[in-house]
Formats: C-alpha cells, structure tokens, sequence
C-alpha cells in the first residue's frame, strides 16, 4: 500500500508513545509489515527506491560480453560501424548461446551506455593558437537553378571570428584554395589548423596518426602550421566551427539564398560574417571584432608567395581539338591539335597551357563526360569547311537554335556565314541579325518627285548644223 505522510507520522508518533507494532498495525488498519518498515525512521514514504529488475538471463559473462562490443565500437572510431543493441542480441545469441529476449538486450546496451558517457572540459585557447575548419552543405539557386554547394567554415578560436567560402565540390583544389582566401581574410597564419580526417586533407591513418595528402602536407609547409586532425566521431574536439556550420544554414540559408554566381554568393556569406563582428559572446568582455583586431596581432605573418592552389594534369589535344581533364573535354584552337599542354583546375575555371602560354579558358564543368566548346577556337577550320557550319557541334553548342534558323533561310554563301559567325562573338545574334536585315531590306521611296518634261529637238538641230548627225532630222520649224 502507499503510505501517506499522515500516516507515517502516526506510525512515528504512537510509537513514541509505546505503543506496540501490533496495536499501531490494529490501530491505523495497515498491515505489520508496513509498521515495521516506518517504525525506527529509517525509512520515508516520499523517497522511494529506484526498482531495478535484473533479468536472470543477463550473467556476469553476458554483461561483459556486451560491454566489449560497445568497447570495440570506441576502438573503431567509426560512426557507420558499430555496434546496435540488434547486432549485439544476434552475436550473443549465436556465439554465447543467450536465450534472453530482445527487448532485455536492448536495456542493458541502453544502461551501459549511459554510464559511458564522455564527460568534457572547458577549454580557452591564446591568441593567435588554433583556427578549426569543417565543411557543410546548403541548397542555394544559382542563376535560377536550385543547387546543393559545400560551405568551407573556419573559426578561430580566441576571438571566435568566423568566415565562410562556397564551393560547388568538396575536392582538393577548393580545400586549398579555400585556405589561402581564410588567411588572407584573418590577415595572417595561426599556429594550428584543427580539421577532421576528410580524404581532402588525409591520405592515411586518422587523428594523431593521419597522413596528409601532398597538397595539404605542402600548403601546412608554406604557411607554417601545425595540421591537427580530430579523432573519428568526436565533433566536440572542432565545436566552435560545429556551431558555425550550423549558424550560417539557419541564418543565411534560410530562406533558401539567391544569386546570380557563387561569387555573388560568397559576397553575401563575407557580409554576413562581418555582422557576426559587433556580437559579444557571454562570458567575454568584448565583441568579436574587437578580439579579432588582437588575435590578428598575435598571427604569424602571410609569405609573399601566393600559394597555388590549382590541380594540374597534362594530357595530348586530340583530333577535335580538345584535352581531357576530370572526365569532360575542353576545347583549344585549332592550331593545336596533336600538341602536348598542360591543364590547370582551379575551383571554377580551367586554364590550358602550351608552352607557359595560356591558349584557352573555360568555366569548369561539374557534370561528367561533358564536350566544353568555345566557338572561337573552331572559327578558322570552319572557315575551311562552311558546309559543316551547321553540323558543327561548337557551332550548336554555342549558338541559339532561332539564329541558326535565321542564318540557314538567309541563303549565305560558306564565306559569309564564317564572317558572320566572327560578328556574333563580338556583337551577339540579335545585334548581327538585326544589322543584316537592315542592309538587305529594300529601299522604300517615302516622297514622289515630278520631272519636267524636256523638249531635245533644239538639241537634234544643232548637232546636224554642226555635221555631227549620223541621221536625217527634220528641219526645225521657226519659232
């Protein structure tokens, strides 16, 4: 039965009184056992014991069998393999012959786990130490179009200043690229770069163990820090750019952002990260901003060489005047064809060299087994071969289908067609459609003009009295 507290108070007040636990039992109408319980006050109603039902099936053997699974998963350090309170029913009942049910499993892991968890203590870093990066997604539109781009988030970790670069992949060159913008934003270098074992950056191994890639081993090399990499699943050892990553999906990516480029888009991350400046975080007695301006202090100082940051690959120009980089072909002039050049990737641009000399520039390609063609580089074989202008794939890759339809009704011959292919890199279509329609539109006369009548027999008759007629005329009548 529940024992109220009027109730103890009575068991405890006749009991003082003398009173037997019989007569007090007889008395109060409960039960001896409930007297006995309350009757020296070593025990109170309003604080009950927790019940714990240990189910007979879970063995001393049982509990650490489980107990080394979930060590092992610690030991692992991967969050996509570990252990369930499923996989661990399924091995005990298979390697230790359990005949427990399920659910009891489950509230041991349950228990178990509780009673693992990690413990964290606060920590304060010294100017100029520590910057800690981390990458996320957002979904923001692009031109119109809706596009999922990555989020290179960096924070240091004294004054909290945070600054953020969009990217269309998470690849090598945006890392590095994305560093050489993160220094020269802070206006320096500090003495650690705190990341996790992303493969931009890892080559092998993780946490104290990684091996960086050569990229990032040379990048660390020309600015002088220390790469720290973080141990799998433990997001707590970068929180402060945690945080971050989430701040700027919640109030810059909501809602969803719009802008013509991503340069036009990092301009508005780089805003937004100002503002964060003039915010005082609790605890500290000044603004962002103001901590920056003595943290920037306390940086060590940017070299005078720029780190380069593109990928490069070098490859042969095949027959149709293209060179193969990350799976798409990216056209150069015609010149070229057969020669050997050298490709240079950067996060939004491809750069093609010969000779240390640039012979084209593209807009990178972010799809695969794409053709990039620019219509200039094809102009000059086009101008060989003007029947195949309009099977030319730079031709209609490049050009709208309305101007090719224009362009085939008009009946130009092969050497105009190139001339006015020229005129549309340099003009556009509608300027080079409007100028010849123009010249070939017939004259209109708008004003009538009369013409006197002139009589030429005077003329007639002065030419024959001149012997230069070479035909009778008739005589001239007097006036």
């Amino acid at each position: 039965m529940v024992v109220t507290v009027e109730i103890y108070k009575e068991i405890r007040r006749m009991r003082l009184d003398g009173m037997s636990q019989r007569q007090i039992a007889a008395q109060l109408h409960i039960s001896r056992n409930t007297v006995k319980k309350y009757w020296d006050g070593n025990n109170v109603p309003w604080k009950r014991k927790d019940y714990v039902r240990v189910a007979p099936v879970l063995t001393q053997d049982i509990t650490q069998f489980v107990q080394k699974c979930l060590e092992e998963d610690v030991q692992c350090r991967s969050r996509k393999q570990q252990h369930t309170a499923k996989r661990i029913y399924d091995r005990l009942v298979d390697e230790c012959g359990f005949s427990g049910g399920e659910s009891t499993v489950r509230r041991l892991v349950r228990e178990l786990r509780k009673k693992a968890q990690e413990a964290f203590v606060p920590l304060a870093f010294p100017a100029g130490d520590a910057v800690q990066v981390d990458w996320g997604e957002a979904t923001v539109y692009l031109d119109g179009s809706k596009t999922v781009i990555n989020l290179f988030c960096a924070r240091l970790c004294y004054s909290d200043a945070p600054i953020v670069f969009a990217y269309r992949r998470q690849n090598e060159e945006s890392f590095l690229d994305a560093f050489v913008h993160v220094f020269s934003y802070f206006g320096g270098v500090p003495s650690r770069v705190i990341f996790d074992n992303g493969k931009v950056a890892v080559k092998d191994g993780y946490g104290a163990h990684a091996k960086k890639q050569a990229g990032y081993a040379a990048l660390s090399a020309h600015y002088g820090f220390e790469a720290v990499f973080c141990n799998p699943a433990s997001g707590n050892e970068k929180g402060l750019v945690e945080g971050l990553v989430g701040y700027i999906r919640r109030n810059v990516c909501v809602p969803i952002p719009k802008a013509r480029d991503m340069a036009e888009l990092n301009q508005k991350l780089r805003e937004k990260c100002e503002k964060y400046l003039k915010h005082q975080i609790r605890g500290k007695s000044a603004s962002v901003g103001e901590m920056l301006d003595m943290e920037r202090c306390a940086l060590q100082p940017l070299p005078g060489y720029v780190f380069d940051s593109a990928k490069r690959t070098s490859g042969r120009v095949d027959r149709f005047c293209t060179v193969r980089f990350d799976t798409n072909n990216y056209s150069v002039p015609c010149a070229y064809c057969g020669r050997e050049v050298t490709v240079k990737a950067g996060p939004e641009t491809v750069d093609i060299f010969c000779n240390g000399q640039v012979i084209a520039s593209h807009r990178r390609c972010f799809e695969r087994k794409q053709n990039v063609y620019d219509l200039k580089h094809y102009l000059p074989l086009l101008g060989k071969k003007g029947r195949a202008i309009f099977y030319a794939k730079p031709v209609q890759d490049n050009l709208p289908a309305y101007f090719l339809d224009w362009l085939a009704a008009q009946k130009f011959s092969p050497k105009e067609l190139t001339e006015l292919l020229y005129l549309c890199l340099e003009k556009g279509c509608d300027a080079v459609m409007t100028e010849a329609s123009s010249h070939t539109a017939p004259t209109q006369i708008e004003d009538t003009i009369l013409v006197q009548a002139v009589d030429l027999r005077a003329y007639d008759a002065f030419a024959y009295l001149c012997g230069c007629a070479t035909q009778s005329y008739p005589a001239v009548p007097k006036e």
